[in-house]
């Protein structure tokens, strides 16, 4: 429908610039109809573009279910738990010294 109505457009703008033998006499009719015959095509061009592109339209919402509550460590048979902890450590005979150590319980 699109290609349709703008090659009739310009088929219309084609005719309407070409001064026929019948207006020979006319000074400025060919001009004119040639000015008036591009608008109207333009009009017809712009108004067919306009309308071919789509719409948008917005989605419908989706329901997303939430994520399952995390499970507590006691659930877990993965093995025991470790954490780490700062303790007194001595060190070689030179006395205490603090540092991070892993305690799995």
């Amino acid at each position: 429908m699109k290609h349709t109505i703008i090659a009739l457009a310009a088929a219309g703008l084609v005719a309407a610039a070409i001064p026929s033998s019948a207006q020979a006499g006319c000074g400025g009719c060919g001009v004119a109809a040639g000015v008036v015959g591009g608008l109207a095509a333009g009009a017809i061009i712009g108004g067919a573009i306009a309308n071919s592109q789509p719409r948008y339209v917005e989605p419908a919402p989706v329901y997303v279910a939430p994520p399952p509550p995390p499970r507590y460590v006691e659930e877990y048979d993965d093995g025991p738990v470790c954490h780490t902890e700062r303790r007194r450590v001595w060190v070689d005979g030179y006395g205490w010294q603090h540092r991070r150590v892993q305690v799995c319980d």
